[in-house]
């Protein structure tokens, strides 16, 4: 007989609430976590009103990361053992007392840190690092435009950027505490968007080699503005929507790369090389606390539906999470 365990369901037109479901079982290269924390992503919400569905296999439970204890392991896991303290970057489950996670998603929760405050690590480290290293090839010495400063993923960006030599920091927030918050994280100058015109402001300072955005809409076109001869521009999600129409004669006459990633649905080995790079190269910060994470709230697990209210209003700093068990 299987075993349960308790989940945050999502019933279309009802307020989250916990139910019993089937606990996961580890497969050969995965390791079962029991979960002491979740973070909240805005793709939960946008996975609950049906516009984000889980890959193929994973979990349609939500919850994109987590940290707890190890509570078993598959039969060819090596690296991890029983009560080994974790956190994981996950396709989907992360809402839920256990869940089954690839070895290779999993990363040691450094000793100077809470189980609480690790699970607001994996998804925006690795997004971060996915986008702004990888994938826009930044550089010590560059100038990055970071939107949404004081989200999970802006917060943790401006801490990664200015570890590896930014020149430049600009950020976007929506108000004089989240730019002041921003501004004590790292970054140079954080522009309230609802005063200033961040275009404007990033291209008298000379513009930005990198640009990171998750608003798109007319963000698009203002980037390509703000963006200096050969610079980056990576979108991770559209708030304002993904279609545009835009002047395309700047991205050729400043030779710029427009592009975009997710990271939900990559198969486990890019996650993997993933978790290496960041855990190789950013994870001695987190451990000496040169790099921590930015908490805005920590819910009971049963008040997920509180916790995406305040998710859904937009006026936090940092991660929200969810406290398990």
């Amino acid at each position: 007989m299987s075993e349960m365990m308790k989940a945050v369901i999502a019933a279309e037109g009802e307020a989250l609430k916990l139910g019993e479901v089937t606990r996961p079982q580890p497969g050969p290269h995965e390791v079962l976590v029991k979960v002491a924390a979740a973070g909240l992503n805005r793709a939960d919400l946008v996975q609950r009103a049906g516009h984000y569905p889980p890959p193929p296999g994973a979990s349609d439970i939500m919850g994109l990361e987590c940290a707890g204890t190890v509570a078993a392991v598959g039969e060819k896991v090596t690296k991890w053992s029983e009560g080994d303290r974790v956190c994981a970057l996950l396709a989907g489950g992360g809402y839920a007392e256990f869940c089954a996670v690839d070895e290779g998603s999993l990363l040691p929760v450094p000793e100077n840190l809470t189980l609480q405050q690790a699970a607001a690590l994996p998804e925006a480290m690795m997004t971060v690092y996915a986008n702004i290293f990888m994938r826009c090839a930044f550089q010590k010495g560059e100038t990055i435009l970071i939107h949404g400063g004081t989200s999970g993923i802006g917060s943790m960006a401006i801490q990664m950027v200015k570890a590896a030599g930014a020149s430049e920091i600009w950020t976007t927030a929506g108000s004089a505490e989240k730019c002041k918050a921003a501004e004590t994280l790292g970054a140079t100058r954080a522009i309230n968007y609802k005063e200033e015109d961040f275009q404007e402001v990033v291209k008298d300072g000379g513009g930005a080699d990198v640009i990171l955005d998750m608003v798109g809409g007319d963000y698009v076109q203002k980037n390509i503005s703000a963006a200096r001869v050969n610079g980056r521009i990576c979108n991770i999600a559209y708030l304002k929507g993904p279609k545009v129409e835009l002047n395309l004669m700047p991205l050729m006459l400043k030779r710029l790369i427009l592009t975009g990633t997710t990271l939900r649905a990559r198969p486990v080995e890019e996650k993997a090389e993933i978790r290496a790079a960041v855990e190789e190269r950013f994870w001695p910060l987190v451990a000496r606390g040169d790099i921590r994470p930015v908490i805005e709230q920590s819910f009971d697990f049963n008040e997920a539906e509180a916790a995406h209210a305040l998710m859904s209003k937009g006026g936090h700093i940092g991660k929200i999470l969810l406290s398990v068990g």
